[in-house]
């Protein structure tokens, strides 16, 4: 059973994500409506993975990673970050700021769990 933390502010992506991720079976899943809850959920909880949305009101995924790297315990843990603008750009800069992969929104929930699967086996 893999442990992810999912941070998301859109309840709906996190519904379907969850949903997606139960019904796959492999899944511990912990959200989190926004960074800052993430950052607090984190300091007795250490994931397998992390899931990220990149666009949040407050601190950005980005933002919310760079603070989780900063936790002994989370610095090596596989980061995934999922948004709606996925260009090779943007992609290539998540990856450079450690990201295992990028996963465009919208998501195929049908495919989820195997994609971030295959991004830790990396």
């Amino acid at each position: 059973m893999l442990k992810l933390i999912h941070v998301e502010d859109d309840a709906d992506i996190r519904e379907i994500a969850k949903m997606s991720l139960d019904l796959a079976g492999d899944f511990e899943v912990v959200q989190c409506d926004c960074g800052e809850d993430a950052l607090e959920k984190v300091q007795d909880y250490t994931p397998d993975v992390i899931l990220l949305d990149m666009m949040m009101p407050g601190m950005t995924g980005r933002q919310t990673l760079e603070e989780m790297r900063k936790l002994p315990h989370l610095a090596d843990v596989p980061a995934i970050f999922m948004t709606a603008r996925a260009q090779h750009a943007e992609i290539e800069e998540l990856r450079n700021v450690g990201a295992a992969d990028v996963i465009s929104k919208p998501f195929d929930p049908m495919s989820l769990a195997d994609q971030i699967k295959n991004a830790i086996r990396k």
